[in-house]
């Protein structure tokens, strides 16, 4: 089963989405991926995007990829928005998890991949050396603790103390006194606390459990960081995908877990503000976030690990995410191709970003990513609007 995801259609005609349909939708049909496909079928697409009379392609192209479900939204209106404009390119998307994104680049089963968590040296050393990988920041986001308590809305405030604690399965009701304490005229309600992850390998995951490594020293020791952590036992449950961890919060009354910011904003769940570095409890939104990269200088490689940032008003929780692309791409076809859908990235797809609860890049990070990317192909330059 094959189906299409399309966030903003939904908000548009005034149906909220809801990924608890969706779950329920997929096990129907016996599971699946959710699959971002593009193609002249998909009416639902924005139709922002116009037909293209100077089409770069004389004929029909299919690039296919697979990776983080972190920018999956951002990356199902990209392709369905840049199939409406060219026709001929057809851009499919799985949202498998950036671990599995990952593996399937490296093994070619797919022309691109994305991952939420930068590869690392020993992992770009298993891609083959004739294709080789440039890694792209093509977005942002932030991760937030998401929560369905009733009565307790906006303005919930997390101590890095709180928030630790609750990951790791010491503070395990919403009453906790450590809780109540820096939220003063909230009633919190004697219930236990059921925490949300990922079952799947997962960049999230990875830019999550990195910070936490940095601010706790008890949580390095204990669990550690990266794309998949053993949780402790308790009340922790799984679930797959940033998709999945939203609509088991939904489900769960008493849940908080982890997600991208545009899923708690596109599903309109409750999350909480958390405490920075600088003691500053600070809500993920485009101008925290914003601070938060404009706190990192991007490296040579394009490749910076945000683990706990510094300065005033920065949420503390935020990554770029990568798209990987081949350095050499044997097929000239497909190397326009990917140029091409780069571009619009670059271009048309950071004007709608901060709809669906991206971070826009800055100019000079996409002037950067346009000169490691406009080697792909010989029959296509790459130009920023």
């Amino acid at each position: 089963m094959v189906l299409h995801i399309n966030f903003v259609q939904a908000k548009r005609v005034g149906a909220s989405v809801s990924l608890v349909a969706l779950a329920a939708s997929l096990a129907a049909c016996g599971g699946g991926t959710p699959t971002a496909t593009s193609s002249p079928a998909d009416t639902g697409a924005s139709s922002a995007a116009s037909p293209d009379a100077a089409s770069p392609f004389t004929e029909n192209v299919a690039v296919t990829g697979a990776g983080a479900s972190f920018p999956a939204p951002l990356y199902q209106r990209w392709f369905q928005d840049l199939n409406k404009k060219i026709p001929q390119l057809q851009v499919n998307y799985q949202s498998v998890g950036s671990g599995a994104g990952i593996e399937q680049f490296t093994k070619g089963t797919v022309d691109f991949g994305a991952s939420d968590t930068a590869m690392k040296d020993d992992a770009i050393a298993k891609v083959p050396a004739e294709k080789g990988v440039i890694l792209l920041p093509m977005t942002a986001g932030s991760i937030v603790f998401a929560y369905n308590v009733e009565g307790v809305n906006t303005g919930l405030k997390l101590t890095r103390e709180v928030y630790v604690g609750i990951a790791s399965g010491e503070i395990t009701k919403w009453n906790d006194p450590k809780i109540v304490a820096a939220n003063p005229g909230v009633t919190l309600p004697d219930l236990a606390i059921t925490f949300i992850h990922r079952s799947d390998g997962s960049g999230t995951t990875g830019v999550f459990t990195k910070h936490l490594a940095a601010i706790s020293p008890e949580w390095k020791a204990a669990i550690g960081e990266g794309n998949t952590v053993q949780w402790p036992a308790g009340a922790f449950v799984g679930a797959k995908g940033n998709e999945g961890v939203t609509a088991k919060i939904q489900q769960t009354p008493g849940a908080i877990g982890y997600i991208e910011y545009g899923y708690a904003k596109t599903n309109k769940l409750n999350f909480a503000q958390l405490e920075n570095k600088a003691k500053e409890f600070v809500e993920a939104n485009d101008e925290t976030v914003g601070k938060t990269l404009a706190s990192v200088n991007l490296p040579e490689n394009l490749i910076a690990f945000i683990s706990d940032p510094e300065g005033p008003g920065v949420y503390p929780i935020a990554s770029y995410t990568w798209l990987l692309v081949p350095a050499k791409v044997a097929d000239p076809t497909k190397a326009k191709a990917l140029e091409v859908l780069i571009e619009y990235g670059l271009n048309e797809g950071q004007e709608i970003a901060s709809e669906l609860g991206y971070i826009p890049l800055p100019k000079s990070v996409r002037e950067r990513v346009v000169a490691a990317a406009d080697k792909l192909s010989a029959d296509y330059t790459i130009t920023l609007k």
